[in-house]
């Protein structure tokens, strides 16, 4: 029995297996695969007489078995399974170099590595499903993005300090808020860090006026941290005035805090605020001189140093690819590439995610940007998901792919591309408006089943912001 794969992806078949409504899967099987019970009752073990009264209302399924049964039975393909609250199949697909079962179930350029031990296999499925799930609640139950709060810190200067002693600033607690803060940005939860940034902010700005000496210094270099954050969550929703704030405010800090890799980690935010303004040529000019200020203030390079030098190479490159400049967009991803094997692997020293994978991710970026559509693929191809730490990183690579198979007018590709990486994080694709974009162009290109699973795509994106 078989259920096309576009079928899948219809509004109506999400609400049935987020439901668990074994009856009204089995009539979506009738319906789109011409099963009859018959063939229902050989496809999936059960019974004839068993699956009429499931039909009819009269047996409730409450079995882990019988929920496989009918999965396997009806040809669930692995996004759909996980939705109906099941590991997916072929974990690989998801999680590692190696192509899906079927072309049907492709959802991703696909990878070529050899399967890990069946021993770790478990541990991903655990992991995926859970990452799934989390963001599937996270799109249902997040409330819009509201940024009244952080304009109001954002142009709050703070004042003398406030009577009382100094000790009653927790440097170590304001560590800890700030890393969960960056550790939110990176996992794409963008509503519930935009909730917390405004205090934060705010008690940074006040214990950097009333602490001294090396507490002082700290201090600026978390100010400069959740300025970034603050820049960057801005940047996706296109507030690009308060963007711009952040970014100044978060350069500033990180002069203050007299540590030059503190000071190109915030130039990578600034690097990004020229390119939403199309200032391409000034963004690549200023992400290579900040690298180079990393390199010549930095005696002998630390993995922090390293990886923020690589990663303003990087920034500068996707920069330079967006104005068409071949070649000073190869020649820095050389010389990024040079750092990820100096690393040695793939990190997240100073957030910046920044490795071989990483590399190769700008790569694909730098690829679409050029319209090299085959060789974004290519790129894709080689990249192991499970060396991608970082769930922003992991969902723009779908989104990239999307982009490249529709440049290639391989539309199906492009769109399960895109619902991948809705899958992954919903909140990415809801604040980025270039997604937006491809989604339009997309649904004005395609027809039938696959222009419908495009259309509920969208607007899932529109209510997730």
């Amino acid at each position: 029995m078989t259920v096309p794969a576009w079928a899948w992806e219809r509004e109506e078949a999400r609400g049935l297996l987020q439901a668990r409504d074994v009856p009204g899967l089995l009539r979506f099987a009738q319906r789109f695969g011409g099963a009859s019970q018959t063939r229902l009752a050989s496809a999936t073990g059960i019974s004839q007489g068993r699956i009429s009264e499931i039909l009819n209302g009269r047996k409730t399924v409450v079995a882990f078995e019988v929920y496989e049964r009918v999965a396997e039975g009806i040809g669930m393909p692995d996004t759909a399974r996980m939705l109906f609250g099941l590991a997916p199949k072929d974990v690989a697909a998801f999680t590692a170099n190696r192509p899906p079962a079927t072309q049907a179930e492709q959802a991703v350029p696909p990878q070529f590595a050899p399967l890990r031990e069946e021993a770790d296999e478990d541990v991903r499925r655990r992991d995926f499903v859970g990452l799934a799930g989390a963001t599937l609640f996270q799109a249902a139950t997040g409330p819009a993005l509201s940024f009244d709060d952080i304009a109001a810190a954002l142009t709050r200067y703070a004042g003398p300090p406030a009577a009382g002693p100094a000790a009653r600033y927790d440097v170590a607690g304001l560590s800890k808020d700030v890393h969960r803060a960056k550790a939110g940005y990176q996992a794409c939860h963008y509503t519930a860090v935009a909730k917390r940034l405004p205090q934060l902010l705010s008690r940074l700005d006040d214990a950097a006026s009333a602490l001294e000496g090396d507490e002082r210094l700290r201090v600026h270099t978390l100010r400069a941290e959740a300025y970034h954050v603050a820049a960057s969550v801005l940047l996706k929703t296109e507030e690009r005035g308060l963007a711009w704030l952040a970014a100044d405010r978060s350069m500033r800090a990180a002069r203050d805090s007299e540590n030059p890799t503190t000071a190109g980690a915030s130039a990578r935010v600034l690097t990004r605020a020229l390119m939403r303004d199309r200032h391409y040529r000034a963004a690549a000019d200023f992400a290579s001189d900040a690298a180079q200020r990393v390199a010549e203030g930095t005696e002998e390079h630390t993995p922090d140093s390293l990886s923020v030098y690589g990663a303003l190479l990087l920034s500068g490159s996707v920069a330079a690819a967006q104005r068409e400049d071949r070649a000073q967009a190869l020649i820095l991803l050389e010389e990024a590439e040079d750092a990820g094997r100096r690393l040695g692997g793939d990190h997240n020293y100073q957030w910046t995610a920044f490795g071989p994978t990483n590399v190769l991710l700008h790569r694909v970026n730098a690829a679409v940007e050029l319209g090299d559509a085959g060789s974004a693929i290519d790129y894709a191809r080689r990249i192991d998901l499970d060396n991608i730490d970082v769930t922003e990183r992991k969902a723009m690579l779908f989104v990239d792919a999307s982009r490249a198979y529709s440049q290639w007018g391989k539309l199906d590709k492009a769109y399960q591309a895109l619902a991948t990486a809705e899958r992954i994080a919903p909140e990415e694709l809801a604040t980025r408006p270039m997604v937006r974009g491809l989604l339009d162009d997309l649904r004005s290109r395609s027809t039938g089943h696959l222009h419908t699973s495009i259309t509920e795509l969208a607007e899932r994106t529109a209510t997730t912001r």
